[in-house]
């Protein structure tokens, strides 16, 4: 079964592009008439070569269209298309429709808070979504300028793209913007928290929902702080003023990625108001995902990918960029650790998959299939060979070609080869070599020591030949028990090294793009000279040394759980503990010979690490957080949770709070009850993703039915109250309960595209995938429903890669059995 919307092919897009430009939209919506749906009257001036062509609509009803003044029949829509005929010169389309207010994080999404009765809009018009809201040419190359008028309740404020006025009461007009994308355009309306200041001529604001008004004006402070100085860098590297007037930064609820770069009005997760205690690592993900969404301003906004295949000239230099401007200008100079333990292993493991793509030129035959390829290559692994790439160029050449790239594209569209050649006028020299070597191959190279043979082995992947060349630093172990940082160039298969005996770790500052991972004798050494390591970035390093291996069956879980003993006591990241520790508990524990075991070893490591911290610091909560999800002892929790035997320092906020119940609800030590109770007591939207969570973990019939409707769709709930119960349902240790899902999920699943589209569609299908029955039947049942036609493709992605997931666990098992 698909979507009932037929996705944009890029041979469509190319063959419109061809056909039309078009000269600007005017949008009149009306969202105070009804909850469940708004007014949306498009006009649309564009002009023709001649010819038939198509609009995309995606209305809950049409009431006119008149195409050049003479109506059109509405029953012409078919699959979110309408089709026109085209003679030579200027048109005009008026659309007069219905459309529908969504809960999926998409379109016009409209949520209610459950901490005060409020309803709150924002717009998220990414790929494929635009059409739900205004009818529009909905493809990135076909750029136009955008003038809303917006009428709303009279408490509600509304901010798009282009500063706006409000003449009147519940009236908003809002100026001409610049040409945008139609996946740009947003509207962020309700009674929002604002908050406004201004820097070197540009006025800057920052909104949330009112009952986080208080958390967010307790982080404005550092968010303002923030964006001035990443501006002044932003300026001091492009030679280019940030053109779009208004920097609006609104943290709106229900958000499906971390942050959205709508020029003007950049949309955020409003998680990223922190309303309890956080981690340092966590400040530095916020830190960087603002810096990111500014240098889209530049690579994205200013000059857009004429298509998909080239979605990595938005996001991996977002991401890089993002990474080295918080670091060189932020109070966060240790960014590039946190992105060591919070991206690399996201990319690399991508990058491994059966699924894996080129960084550029990807192959996104359509829009709907280009979504998937947001992942961790275009974003992660994108972003490192950006950052080899100004390594090899250095800054004056680096950013001589982006400004060339941006003054000669200006609010256009541009390619791969359009920047090159911007870069190679910069005197870059020739990058065919490095075009085709890094960004067209794709996979990783697998660089591995041969300690017997006295080489380094480079190995490429699979079905991907490539002649790449690594340079990259190599720590070893010297007898004292420091380490000795040498280069080491790799050029083919066999490069001489002579490591004798000596612990080595292969590329620990990610200076390549690789899959390296500890020989034997280097992890029988970690367990010791692990806890002497003081370089913060070498122990990151280690560790995703070892999470490679991991992933490949290539050490031992027992030797995983040894070294989280005997690195905890010593670590002084926070980014260490909670990126790690998820990782330890959620994977490596259950294929350990005895997981109970295993599971008590880490929960005593990283409870011992809770009480020695220093007390109220980011480290502590931190391993306080995974002393939690690995505890075994209802008491414990109860005691906790009544403030009674807390590590000194430790308090117990909202956020502490949940993590305790759906550690009880797990045990089965709490009940519908209770939880409710709770969720009464303090209603907030965390509390409301919280309650589901743990109402899906808890061990009996009735919560796994509970979550079950969820999925199907029997029950609608909005995108973050399903992702919690599709996480909480499937909980290790309630096999029994969850048997019968399993054969339900390779049902069902395909079904789903009838209730779901976009982002939920494909992610729903992950959430809910019975990862822990890590057996070949289920394998075997994946692999059925992979080689069906019929099944929807972003849900076949999904299933592709967790397949792969699943049939590596099992050769972990094999590789170390009980």
């Amino acid at each position: 079964m698909s979507s009932p919307y037929r996705s944009l092919q890029q041979a469509e897009a190319v063959a419109r592009r061809a056909l039309l430009s078009v000269d600007d939209y005017d949008v009149r919506l009306d969202l105070a008439s009804d909850d469940r749906t708004f007014g949306s009257v498009t006009t649309v001036r564009f002009t023709s070569r001649g010819g038939p062509t198509f609009l995309d609509l995606k209305p809950v009803r049409v009431n006119e269209i008149r195409f050049d003044g003479r109506a059109l029949d509405p029953d012409l829509l078919d699959h979110g298309r309408l089709p026109l005929d085209t003679v030579e010169g200027p048109h005009e389309l008026v659309v007069d429709a219905v459309m529908p207010f969504r809960n999926d994080g998409e379109g016009l999404h409209r949520s209610v808070d459950p901490a005060d009765g409020r309803h709150y809009v924002y717009g998220m018009s990414f790929m494929e979504a635009a059409p739900t809201v205004f009818a529009c040419f909905d493809q990135p190359d076909l750029k136009a300028p955008y003038t809303f008028h917006v009428r709303a309740p009279e408490d509600w404020t509304v901010i798009g793209n282009a500063p706006g006025t409000n003449p009147e009461p519940g009236v908003w007009e809002l100026e001409r913007t610049q040409p945008l994308s139609t996946y740009f355009v947003t509207l962020v309306a309700g009674p929002y928290h604002l908050i406004r200041d201004e820097h070197d001529g540009i006025p800057l604001g920052l909104s949330a929902r009112a009952s986080i008004a208080g958390a967010l004006e307790a982080d404005a402070d550092e968010l303002f702080t923030m964006t001035k100085a990443c501006f002044d860098e932003f300026h001091r590297l492009f030679g280019i003023r940030y053109p779009f007037g208004d920097y609006h930064q609104a943290f709106v609820p229900e958000f499906n990625a971390g942050a959205m770069e709508n020029p003007g009005c950049v949309t955020f997760r409003d998680p990223l108001v922190f309303t309890s205690r956080v981690t340092r690592g966590m400040r530095i993900q916020r830190a960087t995902t603002v810096a990111h969404e500014m240098a889209h301003q530049w690579f994205g906004n200013i000059v857009t990918p004429q298509w998909w295949d080239d979605l990595w000239l938005n996001e991996s230099f977002a991401e890089y960029m993002g990474n080295r401007v918080t670091a060189d200008v932020t109070e966060y100079d240790d960014a590039w650790t946190h992105n060591a333990y919070a991206r690399r292993q996201w990319g690399l493991v991508a990058d491994q998959r059966p699924s894996t793509h080129p960084v550029a030129g990807n192959g996104a035959v359509d829009a709907g299939a280009a979504l998937q390829d947001f992942d961790g290559i275009s974003y992660a692994k994108g972003s490192s060979i950006l950052k080899q790439l100004n390594a090899a160029l250095g800054d004056e050449v680096f950013f001589a070609g982006a400004i060339d790239h941006f003054t000669r594209h200006r609010f256009g569209n541009a390619t791969m080869h359009d920047l090159f050649a911007s870069w190679e006028r910069a005197g870059a020299g020739d990058l065919s070599s490095f075009t085709s070597s890094w960004l067209r191959t794709a996979g990783p190279d697998t660089i591995t020591l041969d300690r017997t043979a006295g080489v380094v082995r480079r190995t490429p992947p699979a079905g991907h030949p490539a002649d790449r060349s690594h340079t990259f630093r190599v720590a070893r172990a010297l007898p004292e028990g420091k380490w000795e940082v040498a280069p080491l160039t790799v050029t083919g298969p066999e490069t001489p090294y002579d490591a004798g005996e000596a612990a080595v770790v292969l590329d620990p500052y990610e200076d390549t793009w690789g899959l390296v991972q500890p020989d034997a004798t280097t992890v029988a050494a970690l367990k010791t000279l692990l806890p002497r390591t003081e370089d913060t970035l070498l122990r990151a390093g280690v560790w995703n040394n070892v999470r490679s291996a991991f992933h490949n069956a290539s050490i031992d879980p027992a030797d995983v759980i040894d070294l989280v003993e005997a690195g905890l006591p010593v670590e002084d990241s926070d980014d260490a503990l909670f990126y790690t520790m998820p990782w330890v508990l959620s994977k490596v524990v259950p294929v350990t010979r005895d997981p109970d075991e295993a599971l008590a070893r880490v929960h005593r490591a990283t409870l011992a690490k809770a009480r020695d911290a220093a007390p109220g610091t980011p480290l502590q909560l931190a391993a306080f957080q995974a002393a939690v999800a690995s505890a075994g002892s209802p008491d414990d929790l109860r005691g906790w949770l009544v403030g009674t035997q807390l590590p000194a320092g430790v308090e117990v906020d909202l956020d502490l709070r949940w993590r305790l119940l759906v550690r009880l609800a797990v045990l089965g030590e709490t009940d519908r009850a209770e939880l409710q109770a709770e969720l009464d007591a303090e209603p907030t939207a965390r509390s409301r993703v919280e309650h589901t969570r743990a109402v899906a973990s808890l061990p009996d019939a009735e919560a796994k039915a509970w979550a079950w409707e969820r999925f199907t769709g029997q029950v609608d709930v909005p995108n973050y109250e399903l992702e919690a119960a599709g996480l909480g349902m499937w909980r290790g240790g309630q096999e029994e309960l969850l048997q019968p899902y399993v054969e339900r999920y390779f049902a069902d699943v395909p079904g789903t595209a009838q209730v779901r589209s976009g982002w939920v569609l494909a992610d729903s299908a992950m959430w809910f995938f019975p990862l822990p029955f890590e057996t070949s039947d289920t394998l075997e049942r994946a692999r059925t429903l992979i080689a069906d036609d019929t099944f929807d493709l972003a849900m076949r992605r999904r299933v592709v890669d967790l397949a792969d997931e699943l049939e590596r666990r099992l050769a972990i098992r094999a590789a170390y059995p009980a």
